[in-house]
């Protein structure tokens, strides 16, 4: 190993205990714990609740949003959801790139949507970490899906939406508070 090599490990090192901060001055530890509440869907024929289980974490220079979603249907048995999304640093501010896929150097990448996978990106604006994933489909066609979490005394809300080529499928609405 040459001494620019070595000093790049170092460095790299350093950085990674480095206090993970948003650029805009907002701490994103404070979105740091545990939160769980309920949710019901907007605008549904039917009003389906949801239990909500969202924890964040640090996970080396960004964070790891984990949430598992229960959605109790009527007449069918409960349909549980879960998802876990590691975030790092974009190089813009505020703007996190998931952390989904390895390139050949084997460093972590987004996904690609042009491949049928979710491109995954995370964004903190003030009390606010939106979180949004993007389809692709085969016949070019798209989806969208728009997690807003924003911390409130206790806990956070969620607004969640689904929006197909343009037109809205989905809106859920939520109150999650926070836990030990």
């Amino acid at each position: 190993m040459n001494i620019k090599t070595a000093v790049v490990c170092v460095l790299l090192q350093i950085v990674a205990f480095l206090p993970v901060k948003s650029y805009a001055g907002y701490d994103f530890e404070a979105f740091f714990g545990r939160f769980v509440g309920s949710s019901a869907s907007e605008g549904a024929a039917q009003t389906q609740k949801r239990d909500i289980d969202v924890t964040i974490k640090p996970y080396k220079r960004g964070f790891n949003v984990t949430w598992r979603t229960t959605t109790h249907r009527v007449e069918k048995s409960a349909k549980i959801s879960k998802f876990s999304i590691n975030f790092q640093r974009s190089g813009r501010d505020n703007v996190y790139g998931s952390a989904m896929g390895k390139d050949k150097f084997g460093n972590e990448t987004p996904l690609d949507p042009l491949q049928g996978n979710p491109y995954v990106w995370a964004i903190i604006d003030g009390k606010t970490l939106t979180v949004n994933s993007l389809l692709v489909f085969e016949d070019g066609g798209y989806e969208i899906q728009t997690y807003e979490r924003t911390l409130t005394d206790g806990g956070m809300s969620l607004d969640f939406s689904r929006v197909r080529n343009g037109e809205v499928l989905k809106k859920i609405k939520g109150k999650l508070r926070r836990v030990e």
